[in-house]
């Protein structure tokens, strides 16, 4: 079968504090905030990075798409930097971001990569990493 879909758009986490998830998204990795409209005109927030986004919804958010059981911390995405990783470890240390692990091996969609892990104020897991250049 040929390839139907070739790239992701936005994903949504559900959190608990949609300022704070904003606050924590904008120091930790610089992504940026955006405010649009759902498509009832009621206000939504997003994280825009690259050419995608990470929508954020709280338990109170009204919209008819959403996932049948919106749960806090269930997250566990993969994002890659944009600067040089160690950089990246070094920045987060300043901000006395916990890291999980890492740097590490692991394997990505188009290879190897080296990535760290932390959480979230809400305990999603977010890897970063970049590609191992052979």
């Amino acid at each position: 079968m040929r390839e139907l879909a070739n790239q992701l758009d936005h994903i949504v986490l559900t959190v608990s504090d949609i300022g704070e998830s904003l606050r924590f998204y904008e120091r930790a990795l610089g992504f940026e905030r955006e405010l649009f409209r759902g498509p009832h005109g009621e206000p939504r927030f997003a994280l825009k990075f690259g050419a995608q986004k990470i929508n954020l919804q709280d338990r109170s958010t009204e919209t008819p798409t959403k996932a049948r059981h919106p749960t806090f911390g269930a997250g566990d995405f993969c994002v890659l930097a944009a600067i040089p990783l160690d950089e990246l470890l070094a920045h987060l240390r300043v901000l006395r971001i916990e890291i999980e692990a890492g740097p590490v091996a692991r394997r990505g969609a188009l290879g190897e990569l080296r990535s760290i892990y932390f959480r979230d104020p809400d305990g999603n897991l977010v890897e970063v990493a970049e590609y191992v250049r052979s």
